[in-house]
């Protein structure tokens, strides 16, 4: 029996997906025009299901998107957002516990330094053992 010939078969399945990958990217793109949203070649990717890398590869696609872009820019940056009340109490909320940790092990680094010195005032004040000739 001769071995099976499955490059016909494999490369009819990459042109099949290859072009439901097209389709996808087309549709995503018509989509992103009717909007009136700002388009990037990511959020395109996303929407259509394939990678980035694979977009760069069709440059009709990605002169479309620029094309899109140039119609509805982005907005612009107002500048720096403020962080929301949620945010802040968190960040309070960690730093406190931070504090609170840090004030434990300082009780217990000064309960060892008192017990250390303690100590070697105690060797200091002990008559040294007599030492047999």
């Amino acid at each position: 029996m001769p071995p099976a010939d499955h490059a016909t078969a494999l490369t009819r399945a990459a042109r099949l997906r290859a072009e439901q990958a097209r389709a996808r990217a087309e549709k995503a793109l018509a989509a992103a025009g009717r909007t009136g949203r700002p388009a990037t070649v990511a959020g395109l990717a996303h929407a259509a299901g394939v990678s980035r890398s694979w977009l760069y590869t069709q440059p009709d696609l990605i002169d479309a998107i620029r094309q899109l872009q140039q119609r509805h820019p982005a907005p612009e940056r107002t500048g720096p957002q403020p962080a929301s009340t949620t945010s802040l109490r968190h960040r309070l909320d960690t730093a406190l516990a931070r504090i609170k940790q840090l004030r434990a092990d300082n009780a217990d680094l000064t309960r060892q330094l008192e017990t250390a010195h303690g100590e070697i005032r105690r060797l200091r004040h002990t008559p040294a053992p007599a030492r047999e000739p």
